[in-house]
């Protein structure tokens, strides 16, 4: 398999201007599109393996690094929903000139519904198009109801004085920087209030053993998902991250389903 050579574009203005990092695969399409998880990165294994998978049927896939993350610029502590999907949809604007499939990874999912809406709405650029949705845990709404909502009352109250507070993390030594400006911000991208419409297919894979974004959650997106082909793969034994060979074999079939 080649190497994918790393590409860098700005997005921003002015002091909101950040570079980047974008990793193009020439090839057929539908192109595969890669939106990652809060603090993970386009070498992940989920999206090496959907990069190595479009290697091997010559297909075009586009990965990348929100701002604040792996191999690109800014400060994660800057980050909200609003910037990291301002950046998908200008990868999205340059990269994707043809049927595209959004895979989308915890976070990635609200990002790729998002994202789903704008271009159905004609607020982003280009000559790509939506082929599929493709979401593995995702994680709608997040900010409001799997952290804001279940946070004690303590840690509101630092959040709301000191302006973050650090999460720890099972998938790190560091913890998650939680910041009053990414709780805030994300209030202006719920999507769960109401009925989502994202013009094309929609398939979602769940663990039912993730501990950060419940089976149920993703059924309540089902729900909202009312007038758009959905199917929900729930993965008894399987965990937040879906990680193991038998779920990136779940993932590769779900993608290879849109041609």
């Amino acid at each position: 398999m080649s190497d994918v050579e790393l590409t860098a574009i700005e997005v921003g203005e002015g002091s909101a201007t950040r570079t980047i990092a974008v990793r193009k695969r020439d090839g057929d399409y539908p192109a595969l599109l890669w939106l990652g998880g809060f603090k993970s990165d386009m070498k992940g294994t989920k999206a090496a393996a959907v990069d190595r998978w479009a290697a091997e049927q010559e297909r075009a896939c586009i990965r990348f690094d929100y701002s604040g993350h792996g191999e690109s610029g800014g400060d994660f502590e800057e980050g909200t929903i609003s910037r990291w999907l301002e950046e998908s949809q200008a990868v999205f604007s340059r990269f994707c000139t043809g049927p595209t499939i959004a895979i989308g990874s915890s976070m990635g999912g609200w990002i790729s519904l998002l994202l789903a809406r704008n271009i159905r709405a004609g607020r982003v650029a280009g000559t790509g198009s939506l082929a599929g949705l493709v979401l593995i845990a995702p994680a709608v709404d997040f900010t409001e109801v799997l952290m804001w909502e279940r946070f004690p009352p303590d840690i509101r109250k630092q959040i709301e004085t000191t302006g973050s507070w650090q999460r720890p993390s099972e998938y790190s030594d560091e913890p998650y920087l939680i910041t009053r400006q990414l709780i805030e911000d994300g209030r202006n991208h719920l999507l769960l209030g109401g009925l989502i419409e994202t013009g094309c297919p929609v398939r979602i894979l769940q663990g039912v053993k993730d501990e950060d974004v419940p089976w149920q959650h993703a059924v309540s997106l089902v729900s909202r998902i009312a007038r758009d082909d959905v199917v929900l793969t729930l993965v008894k034994d399987g965990d937040h991250r879906l990680s193991r060979p038998e779920d990136i074999d779940r993932l590769l079939a779900a993608i290879a389903e849109f041609g």
